[in-house]
């Protein structure tokens, strides 16, 4: 099991810095509000207005992708552990804060860091709709309906996010909550 968890850090880790050898900062388009299943409507907003994305929430705390960490930071606390290193697609650094049962990485924009992953690493956090690791895909269908199967895993896409599921023989290996601002 830390074996695999290592690999899913590692991995996590790579799709961070997977937008490398590109020096122009990409956001995606203004998010529009609304309520549907699975949306956050706290009243805190991403970093692009309205939020409609998927969202986490742990102690209380909810976190969207996209929007700035120090709220988030101030609220969950001092991490277990806490990496930087230098971004590769924005100016600044991408840092990596690590809790208990999840990890959030964030990108720098301007004067503030805003949330780009959500990983959760264990079966002791759980999506806001209930989805934890160690469940079924015929679980996870049941929930979030058919999704986007790429490769090993099935994407939810949603707003300026995409909730991914990585599957390893028809169970949920790893979650990520992704914002597109990664993608180039």
């Amino acid at each position: 099991m830390k074996k695999l968890v290592s690999v899913l850090m590692a991995a996590a880790m790579i799709l961070c810095m997977a937008a490398c050898g590109n020096d122009e900062k990409v956001i995606g388009e203004e998010a529009q509000s609304g309520a549907q299943s699975g949306e956050a409507q706290s009243g805190q907003s991403g970093s692009q207005g309205s939020y409609n994305g998927y969202a986490f929430t742990a102690g209380g705390t909810t976190v969207q992708v996209d929007a700035d960490f120090a709220p988030v930071l101030e609220k969950l606390g001092e991490p277990l552990s806490y990496f930087e290193a230098a971004s590769c697609a924005f100016e600044g650094l991408d840092k990596t804060y690590t809790y208990s049962g999840f990890q959030i990485i964030t990108y720098p924009d301007g004067e503030k860091d805003c949330v780009s992953t959500i990983v959760l690493k264990d079966d002791s956090v759980s999506t806001a709709e209930g989805v934890s690791i160690g469940e079924s895909k015929e679980r996870l269908q049941e929930v979030y309906g058919s999704g986007s199967e790429e490769g090993n895993m099935i994407v939810y896409a949603k707003g300026d996010m995409k909730l991914c599921f990585i599957m390893q023989n028809d169970e949920i290996a790893s979650i990520e909550y992704r914002s597109k601002v990664l993608e180039v």
